[in-house]
């Protein structure tokens, strides 16, 4: 059994004496995991970096085997997250989330391709963040837990949303909200693809998206916390917006 693909490294673990356990995404496999040999040898050890594009080839003898990989480098990312804290951090978060998250050898293909052109962007911190939050919808909606803000739940109506149902993910506006409006999650225009995307407004966003990556996805996957990953890149954009702020 063998397949060969292009991926983004998600997880390293040392095994055994110089092996490494590696897990990999790749558009056609997934979330794929492979034992390279010599994957703790001074020279892999650098290829082998959370984040890195690859070209991966896999061998077992049977399909439902662990199997050995074969990896090339194709592009690190590792100087580009080196040189800024929030831009590590990003990157951390994006490959923990997606080693949390996704189902082993399952495809998404979209998914896959959202993520290669978000860490793409590493190293353009202005307009990272906003692009992360977009990624975090999309990794809901891939795992069918997507937001529906097309329209009110109360109403129908498709102008004036201002509220997200924290049970049903679903938008809301003034008028459906009446006196439940304390018990909703504020909508910013962010979500809605509105504004400029002000950093304010993402970390509206992002509080959003947490929300639902607790109280959804996770209760899906036997309740499992978060990586904590995810919370180091909130807090390190939370505080560069206050600097911001500051100034």
């Amino acid at each position: 059994m063998e397949w060969r693909d292009q991926g983004i490294i998600l997880a390293v673990r040392p095994h055994g004496e110089s092996a490494a356990i590696v897990e990999v995404f790749t558009p056609a496999k997934g979330r794929h995991a492979g034992v390279v040999r010599g994957g703790t040898s001074r020279r892999m050890a650098p290829v082998l970096q959370p984040g890195a594009q690859v070209d991966v080839a896999w061998k077992a003898r049977l399909e439902d085997q662990l199997g050995n990989f074969q990896i090339e480098p194709l592009r690190s990312r590792a100087a580009l997250a080196l040189s800024d804290r929030l831009a590590l951090a990003g990157l951390s978060a994006v490959t923990t989330l997606l080693s949390y998250a996704l189902p082993e050898r399952e495809p998404h293909g979209a998914l896959y391709a959202r993520t290669e052109a978000l860490l793409d962007l590493l190293g353009q911190m202005e307009l990272w963040p906003l692009a992360y939050l977009h990624w975090e919808l999309a990794l809901l909606e891939d795992l069918g837990f997507g937001l529906d803000l097309t329209s009110c739940a109360v109403t129908g109506a498709t102008d004036g949303l201002v509220y997200i149902s924290p049970r049903t993910g679903r938008a809301v506006t003034q008028a459906g909200a009446g006196g439940w409006a304390d018990r909703l999650l504020p909508l910013p225009p962010v979500l809605l693809r509105q504004g400029e995307g002000a950093d304010e407004e993402v970390a509206q966003g992002l509080r959003v998206t947490g929300h639902f990556l607790n109280e959804m996805l996770a209760p899906e996957l036997g309740r499992k916390p978060l990586p904590e990953a995810r919370q180091r890149f909130v807090d390190r954009f939370t505080a560069r917006l206050a600097r911001g702020a500051a100034d």
